[in-house]
């Protein structure tokens, strides 16, 4: 079998404005009209370059589709779909929530439309259509909490498409990891009480949302446990990650056993991000993914489906993504990550004992689902 891939032009297409990064542009204070830094090029470059490596030719193409109104509503309010709705109508659109993640005209049909990306990607991997998946979505969603969008995310893809699973297949136990470098929030907040899903969550220390993703956020009443955040500390590398994974993710979706693991795949932890401050490189990106493919093989036949969410480098994203979609696929197309020589070299890039302690804690955490 194959890898899925889902991909549509719309996602390019989704409209963030002049912002100066997150902020209006304002020339009398000093604002220059610039972008917001969630705009299209990272992910239009990432399909670029798949499609210019021949990787494309791997893939299996999977055409997204607008969520329904019922399975928006399985993770979110009326009240935040309505709103969503009318902005979408106003002349320049809205904003997800926050104040700082706009969207312009016709953004829910763009916003809808990611969310069934994610569920196609899913239901392709459950249904046996495809071995693994990746949907190339655009907005992401990790952030949008059942009330609100936040963080540049409008609705919660990645949880949307879990829902799914969950009420119209046989896949009763889901595995979430979230390798962004923000803290995976919004879907925590959408299974925080459900014992069902596991969501482990790796990313920078307090980064964003603030004062979010710590080690004792761990879920509520019956599903106490089955949240589990990794608060990295800045500066860390790829030995820090690959730590993570061995002593954290992997035991924790080991003795979860779900029936399929679902991937919120970022780069923004990579050493080129600039809203960030760790190390990553797209060769540690591909012994990750090539860790949680190994599990997914162990657990539940090897589904595994990744949404895209964040990365905010267009040199660096799209040899971060080939690097993951090379592993998925199994073929290597030649392409060598050309600034590897320089970020490979940065020192810090190994396991640091202060990025083992905190570590230590969240393994003895994640070593509690096995005890229950």
């Amino acid at each position: 079998m194959t890898t899925g891939y889902v991909w549509h032009e719309l996602f390019g297409w989704h409209d963030t404005g002049t912002n100066v990064g997150i902020l209006p542009s304002d020339p009398a204070a000093g604002l220059q009209p610039l972008q917001h830094f969630e705009n299209a090029e990272t992910k239009v470059r990432m399909h670029s370059l798949l499609g210019a490596s021949g990787l494309q030719a791997h893939l299996e193409p999977l055409a997204p589709r607008h969520a329904t109104e019922e399975e928006l509503r399985r993770v979110h309010t009326a009240e935040h779909i309505a709103r969503i709705r009318e902005e979408s109508t106003w002349p320049k659109g809205g904003d997800a929530g926050d104040g700082f993640s706009p969207f312009g005209h016709g953004g829910f049909e763009v916003a809808s439309l990611a969310a069934g990306g994610a569920i196609v990607a899913a239901e392709a991997v459950v249904a046996g259509d495809v071995r693994n998946a990746y949907a190339l979505i655009r907005p992401p969603g990790h952030h949008a909490t059942p009330e609100t969008g936040m963080g540049f995310c409008v609705f919660s893809n990645l949880a949307i498409a879990a829902r799914h699973l969950l009420a119209t297949t046989e896949v009763e136990r889901i595995a979430v990891v979230d390798y962004d470098v923000h803290h995976g929030n919004g879907t925590q907040a959408a299974f925080v009480n459900d014992p069902n899903v596991l969501t482990v969550s790796v990313h920078q220390d307090n980064v964003f949302p603030p004062d979010s993703g710590k080690l004792d956020e761990r879920g509520e009443g019956r599903a106490h446990g089955t949240a589990l955040n990794v608060p990295l500390p800045a500066g860390s590398g790829v030995g820090a990650y690959e730590a993570t994974f061995e002593q954290v993710v992997l035991p924790a979706v080991r003795s979860f056993s779900p029936d399929v693991l679902l991937v919120a795949s970022g780069f923004d932890a990579s050493a080129a991000d600039p809203l960030a401050r760790q190390m990553m490189t797209a060769a540690g990106y591909r012994r990750i993914t090539s860790m949680l493919t190994e599990v997914a093989d162990e657990v539940c036949d090897g589904r595994i489906a990744m949404t895209h969410e964040g990365g905010y480098s267009a040199a660096y994203v799209p040899f971060c993504g080939l690097a993951v979609l090379e592993t998925l696929t199994g073929v290597s197309t030649g392409i060598e990550d050309p600034f590897d020589p320089i970020f490979s070299g940065f020192a810090g890039q190994d396991l640091q004992a202060h990025q083992q302690e905190l570590i230590s804690a969240a393994a003895k955490l994640a070593s509690e689902l096995a005890t229950g």
